[in-house]
């Protein structure tokens, strides 16, 4: 430290904690003691951290990083977009069905007629990105995607092909997982703990995309329509793509039919199906310029 840093009143008297660490490494003796874990600096302590009893400080960190980290990048509020893993490409949904199994055929050709959401998510996600939206001098609307395939990449593709960064927020999985490669790397994260990664993907979030999808899907979508629903958040537009597929799946009017909600919570969410309609209705929700 310099004389002028001394003397520096608003500079710290505490060395910073990876200074610490260099001097630990530089003047520690080696010795039984020294050797032992024991004698690790705790927060080096990878054996240490991963405890059981340390579950409350790894959902601390697992909430801290990415949101420090999303400040830092100046991110004041993203788009998030929900959907499945396994929905192909355009240019792939043909190759999926030609390579089906007889077994697999009628599958493969309800995901690949599909594939049209794959181009509306990545039509949403460069239309906003292009958009460039900046207020109090923070960007907004974001790409925020789960960061993995199909129509999470379409959302992180748009970005990309736009020249826009976007985020990616990965889970870890027992099967191999990677990013899609139109992930920002710097706004590329990965979670141990599916709430954590849920509270991050809501805590910036001023819309929300969804999109056909499968377990993962459904649980997030259900876990926004609960928080608004119960008033744990405040509203917000979301855009739920694929009207054949979820009246499908799921019998809408039955769930206000049987009294388990009310008929009104059925406007939580907005039907699209295309870019256009999604956009129009996030401008309007919040009187942006169309």
């Amino acid at each position: 430290m310099t004389k002028s840093e001394e003397r520096d009143l608003s500079h710290r008297k505490f060395f910073p904690a990876e200074e610490e660490a260099a001097f630990s490494e530089k003047s520690t003796p080696d010795t039984p003691q020294t050797r032992h874990p024991a004698y690790r600096l705790a927060f080096q302590d990878t054996d240490f951290l991963l405890r059981e009893e340390l579950r409350p400080v790894r959902f601390q960190l697992e909430l801290l990083k990415p949101e420090m980290l999303l400040d830092e990048a100046g991110v004041g509020s993203t788009l998030v977009m929900y959907g499945s893993a396994r929905i192909p490409s355009p240019e792939n949904a043909d190759a999926l069905v030609e390579n089906a199994t007889e077994e697999t055929r009628v599958v493969a050709e309800r995901l690949a007629e599909k594939a049209k959401y794959y181009d509306e998510a990545y039509k949403l996600a460069r239309m906003v990105s292009e958009r460039a939206i900046v207020e109090n001098g923070k960007r907004q609307f974001v790409i925020c995607s789960g960061g993995g395939p199909s129509i999470m990449e379409a959302a992180n593709r748009g970005a990309s092909e736009a020249g826009a960064e976007s985020i990616g927020l990965n889970i870890v999985l027992p099967h191999e997982q990677a990013p899609n490669p139109y992930v920002t790397p710097y706004l590329s994260f990965q979670f141990h703990y599916f709430a954590l990664r849920k509270m991050h993907f809501l805590l910036r979030a001023k819309a929300v995309a969804v999109f056909p999808g499968g377990f993962g899907t459904f649980d997030e979508f259900f876990e926004l329509l609960t928080l608004i629903q119960t008033g744990k958040i405040r509203p917000m537009p979301i855009l739920l793509f694929g009207k054949d597929f979820w009246t499908r799946v799921i019998n809408w009017d039955a769930f206000a039919e049987e009294g388990v909600i009310s008929k009104k919570d059925l406007d939580l969410f907005r039907w699209c199906e295309t870019a256009d309609e999604a956009w129009d209705h996030i401008a309007a929700f919040y009187d942006l310029k169309r």
